[in-house]
């Protein structure tokens, strides 16, 4: 999936080059914005949960919205893969 994206990002970015653009927001800024995006995607859930009524505890969190945000499991859902 990474060399997916990172293709995806140097086709982009020829492009930008024979068309001889910059590309629309500098790298920094444009890693920040999609930060934003994974972190507020989050805020759904937890909304949800605490609509419902449910808390909303840390193991709650590193199971649910954690793993969305950084691309990596959580370490319960690696031992629960292995034991499956």
């Amino acid at each position: 999936m990474y060399l997916i994206s990172l293709g995806a990002g140097i086709l982009a970015g020829l492009l930008y080059g024979l068309i001889d653009v910059r590309s629309p927001a500098p790298p920094a800024i444009a890693l920040v914005g999609l930060l934003g995006m994974l972190v507020g995607e989050q805020i759904v859930p937890v909304a949800k949960r605490l609509i419902g009524g449910e808390p909303v505890t840390r193991a709650w969190f590193a199971g649910e919205c954690q793993p969305k945000i950084t691309g990596l499991q959580a370490k319960q859902s690696n031992l629960e893969a292995r034991k499956g």
